[in-house]
């Protein structure tokens, strides 16, 4: 018999418990035919037996998982089939469908061809029987009714060798198909994991390349201005003017500043972000990030207010990088607040989520600039760098959370933070 494909299957080694169900059956089966046999002959008994603990061990035996494995298991019971049915009563045997157990084996392991050979090698073992008494050797005719029952025993022989094969074959295709499907999906992951990554990569450098052009151009305005302050320090009529020369070396110093201002706040939005989460309160952080800005409001002569519930609110977050996020907002709202204008600060909490609401009543954000805003160097400030609101919305982010914004021209801006109570592991 040819090598057929190996096809994987519940009855290889380690696919099954140490005890397993058909264990069980098969004890139990063995233990009801010899208490109820009348044989009395022991090689019986001793066949019967050795069946039932091969068919128990032969699963967890590491050679006859291979294929020369599978073929002399087949091999063994059909031998056994053979004596067992031989020492009791040959063709007359009540233990006649003992070799549909190498039968329907092959059909489950075997492609057609394999369970043909094997089903007609039992036929012939069985018939063999017939041979040395039933046949009338002048004529080559079997005895008066034996042919039917022959052809009938035959004929199960081979319908159920067939119905098992077809039963196996449909288990075997379904398996294939789900592997195949599973070998598709496993792929379509592969390229949609590599897509993922070459869209961040494009994203990552389309964002560099972004960051770059704004820093660029907000660091050439500062240049410009140190280098013509420069150019009159070097000329002659600012040497007789003390005056002239502090005002220039003044409009060098605070440039300088601004220009490392600037790097400084590039920096940290370009950074890898790490959020440290714990398990902490809101107020105090909020309480902190409005005294960050309480020169600003006194200056400007806006007021700030605080409206809390009365149950504290709890929940998992970066304090430190909260406290940024609120301070960013408050500033751009007392920033966009006339003198006398009031900012207002919420917090409310549901079952899953946090909100922060930070509002202001000045000029609002046009329509057109509301998709920029997180943008970086987006700014409509005269001496804005336009990092504030991307740095915030990255922190959000990378809480898992989101920010909305509502904004009406002439009526004011609402910046709504929500954040998850609990952050993912």
């Amino acid at each position: 018999m040819p090598p057929e494909p190996d096809v994987l299957d519940s009855r290889r080694p380690g696919h099954s418990s140490f005890f397993r169900a058909q264990d069980f059956a098969w004890l139990f089966l063995i233990a009801v035919l010899i208490a109820t046999t009348p044989e009395t002959n022991y090689n019986f008994t001793i066949l019967l037996v050795l069946i039932g603990m091969f068919q128990i061990v032969e699963p967890r035996l590491t050679p006859f998982s291979s294929r020369r494995g599978q073929i002399a298991s087949i091999i063994l019971k059909l031998l056994f089939s053979y004596l067992l049915v031989g020492y009791t009563h040959t063709i007359f045997s009540p233990y006649y469908p003992i070799f549909l157990i190498p039968m329907v084996s092959a059909a489950t392991i075997f492609e057609l061809r394999g369970v043909i050979v094997v089903t007609l090698i039992a036929f012939a073992l069985y018939c063999s029987f017939l041979l040395p008494v039933f046949i009338d050797w002048k004529t080559f005719e079997l005895p008066p009714g034996y042919a039917t029952t022959l052809g009938a025993r035959l004929s199960f022989y081979a319908i159920v060798a067939f119905l098992v094969y077809e039963q196996a074959k449909a288990k075997r295709d379904e398996m294939a198909r789900t592997q195949e499907a599973a070998d598709r999906l496993a792929e379509s992951n592969r390229n949609l994991r590599q897509a993922q990554a070459s869209l961040r990569r494009s994203e990552r450098l389309a964002a560099l390349g972004q960051l770059t052009a704004g820093l660029a151009h907000e660091l050439r305005n500062p240049l410009g201005t140190i280098k013509g302050s420069a150019e009159l320090l070097q000329k002659q009529t600012s040497s007789a003017s003390p005056a002239l020369r502090s005002e220039m070396a003044g409009y060098i110093v605070s440039e300088v500043d601004r220009m490392n201002g600037l790097i400084s706040n590039f920096l940290d939005f370009a950074k890898p972000l790490q959020i440290r989460p714990v398990e902490a309160e809101l107020a105090p952080v909020v309480d902190e990030a409005v005294r960050d800005q309480a020169d600003l409001s006194n200056t400007r002569e806006v007021k700030v207010t605080i409206s809390m519930p009365e149950s504290a609110i709890s929940f998992e977050f970066d304090p430190d990088l909260l406290r940024l996020v609120l301070a960013n907002l408050i500033q751009n709202a007392i920033q966009a607040s006339a003198p006398g204008q009031q900012v207002e600060i919420r917090a409310a909490a549901d079952s899953d989520l946090v909100r922060i609401l930070v509002t202001d009543h000045g000029e609002g954000i046009q329509a057109q600039h509301l998709e920029n805003i997180f943008n970086p160097f987006f700014t409509t400030k005269p001496q804005g760098v336009g990092l504030g609101l991307a740095i915030v919305s990255k922190i959000v982010d990378e809480h898992h959370g989101r920010v909305n914004v509502f904004s009406e021209p002439g009526a004011g801006t609402t910046f709504e933070i929500a954040l998850p109570k609990e952050q993912p592991a």
